[in-house]
């Protein structure tokens, strides 16, 4: 009974540890370079050591970082996120996608409240391998460097590939405070909602309203192209099904930028993400 008094704040879990990294301010916006089609990405020279990988064949085993740990349970490969121990598949098939999805880096989201930190839940990067070919740019580019390195998250964004963050609950949530904690941190992020922001902002809340999420519930959010997103939830393994389609640019990069902005949520999934750009990029 003694975090009682802490509940009203337990589940405002996408906002930024405060003390350590400051919010943004409610008048941000997303300023995003915008790629309308492929060959708006012609700028970008690929690596032929980049070409000569097929990309279902793209090694993702050393990718994990420091924090985490690789294994295989019969015929999957897995990758344990060690803070909260959650598993994460290095390829995944997701419904909608053109193709399977690997696994670029794992986190966790923590929120501290005076000196307890606690475990929300627990995230992986999935990425089409042919978005890689798109950053040859940044070739050589340390962890640290592509951290910080804003236009290649931005390009990551753009390109017209899929993308996915799965959110793995390690505790149980109920679906509108879900959603009320997402919602904090996406509006702020949007300087002014259009008739189509808000739709959009509608259609993703419904998906959550009156919907126990259970420790173990996994979330998907894919990114199809910039401007178009799938929704999945399941709380019995990898979805077969899409629970909606969020379809506004102001809305889908406003969530991107929650997670891999220049105040991201889950510090720890974008420095993994950023070593495993690193590793395939040098």
């Amino acid at each position: 009974m003694a975090m009682a008094k802490y509940s009203t704040q337990t589940w405002n879990i996408f906002h930024p540890i405060t003390h350590h990294f400051p919010h943004k301010s409610p008048n941000h916006s997303v300023s995003l370079p915008l790629y309308k089609t492929p060959s708006d990405f012609s700028s970008l020279s690929t690596s032929p050591h980049l070409n000569n990988l097929a990309p279902t064949h793209l090694c993702f085993k050393a990718f994990a970082s420091s924090s985490s740990s690789s294994f295989s349970v019969g015929s999957a490969e897995y990758t344990e996120e060690t803070a909260t121990k959650e598993k994460f598949q290095k390829s995944l098939s997701l419904p909608g996608c053109s193709t399977s999805l690997s696994l670029l880096g794992t986190g966790y989201r923590e929120k501290v409240f005076a000196i307890i930190g606690v475990k929300v839940y627990a995230a992986g990067l999935y990425v089409n391998p042919s978005i890689l070919n798109t950053l040859s740019t940044w070739k050589g580019q340390s962890a640290s460097e592509i951290q910080d390195n804003s236009a290649l998250f931005s390009s990551i964004f753009q390109a017209p590939l899929e993308k996915s963050l799965q959110i793995v609950l390690v505790r149980d949530v109920d679906g509108k405070t879900f959603w009320d904690a997402l919602d904090d941190a996406i509006s702020p992020r949007i300087k002014t909602a259009t008739p189509i922001d808000e739709s959009a902002l509608s259609t993703f809340r419904s998906i959550f309203q009156g919907r126990p999420l259970k420790k173990g519930s996994l979330i998907f959010l894919t990114w199809l192209d910039p401007s178009k997103m799938l929704v999945c939830v399941s709380s019995d393994g990898i979805p077969s099904s899409v629970d909606a389609t969020i379809e506004s640019a102001n809305v889908t990069s406003a969530l991107f930028d929650v997670f891999f902005g220049d105040t991201p949520v889950s510090p720890s999934l974008k420095t993994s993400a950023a070593n495993g750009l690193a590793t395939i990029l040098k």
